[in-house]
């Protein structure tokens, strides 16, 4: 299973890295399978660098925030007004009331649906199946109805945070996983509020208390050094502090 980080800057596009996204690949039935997780603000643009989007099997949104969802709609243009127009419906795979927050997000006098989309609510803690791949949404903490995703395929597991505080639902998304993918939005003294992000440091304590193999921090805002970061996460991780960077490819 490969993970390609198209877009990790948090909250917003940075100079360096549109919003969250995430392209996971493996291997099955003679074929590349492709899922996306989030298709946040100017992620397709930058999608196109790795793969052509109609080749996507799912997309997989962690919650409805624009910066994890909102180049969706470009993702509609793209099937059904490119060159080459798809004959059947994309998967996503959403919060539940996905369908209507995007067509609202589409439509300019009104809601409007997007077509050739089939979307399906997640559901606590039961999986589906894309090809090769096994996912599991794990609710976790945030302002609105949000997922933490664990993915599975060819005996590796890539669990990916979504955006979200210290919670319950991390310990079986984090469980052993050959890589967390784990938001760290704040900072220990300068953050304060709670209940919407991780800091560097709760991530790395979620990851290790959990049994994580690997931790890579992403969703850090363009206005956090990097360095601070990793390095705050660092006084609890025992091993490396990875920080996600656009168009860099990990296998698991």
């Amino acid at each position: 299973m490969d993970l390609t980080i198209v877009g990790c800057t948090g909250s917003l596009p940075g100079p360096d890295s549109p919003a969250s996204c995430y392209l996971v690949s493996a291997e099955h039935d003679g074929r590349t399978w492709r899922i996306v997780l989030d298709l946040g603000h100017g992620a397709l643009g930058a999608l196109q660098r790795h793969t052509d989007p109609l080749s996507l099997d799912a997309v997989v949104l962690s919650h409805l925030h624009p910066d994890h969802c909102l180049d969706l709609t470009g993702l509609r243009v793209l099937r059904g007004y490119g060159p080459t127009r798809p004959t059947g419906d994309l998967a996503v795979h959403a919060p539940a009331g996905a369908a209507e927050r995007m067509a609202r997000a589409y439509g300019v006098a009104g809601a409007e649906p997007l077509t050739g989309m089939a979307f399906t609510d997640l559901v606590d803690a039961v999986p589906f199946v894309v090809g090769p791949f096994t996912i599991t949404p794990y609710p976790v903490r945030h302002p609105v109805p949000a997922y933490g995703l664990r993915v599975e395929a060819g005996g590796a597991v890539l669990a990916y945070t979504g955006d979200t505080d210290s919670c319950p639902g991390l310990a079986p998304l984090l469980a052993e996983a050959d890589l967390a993918l784990a938001e760290a939005s704040f900072l220990e003294g300068r953050d304060t509020a709670r209940g919407i992000h991780l800091t560097a440091r709760r991530a790395a304590e979620a990851a290790a208390a959990a049994g994580a193999h690997r931790l890579m921090l992403t969703h850090i805002p363009p206005w956090t050094d990097l360095e601070e970061s990793r390095a705050e996460a660092a006084t609890v991780w025992p091993g490396e502090v990875e920080i996600a960077r656009p168009d860099v490819t990990v296998t698991l």
